[in-house]
């Protein structure tokens, strides 16, 4: 089970995460943005509002995760 260290918000809706294994991966999320449950991400603003809970990250006041294992499946 892989945890965060810390998480940035880039430009173009893309995750810089930190893993406390010390690998950093920066994930993309253009490609699910479109499916229902992420669609408020599509607002520079809101993903934005993206927060470090270690075994996942949440958007706040959006009711929106992903775990920390699908942000290192996904990262490169």
């Amino acid at each position: 089970m892989q945890t965060l260290s810390n998480v940035f918000p880039l430009e173009d809706f893309v995750l810089d995460c930190h893993f406390t294994d010390g690998i950093q991966k920066k994930v993309d999320l253009k490609p699910i943005l479109n499916s229902e449950a992420f669609i408020p991400l599509q607002q520079d603003q809101n993903f934005k509002k993206v927060v470090n809970k270690n075994y996942f990250v949440e958007w706040l006041g959006l009711d929106l995760d992903l775990s920390a294992d699908t942000l290192w499946h996904w990262g490169k």
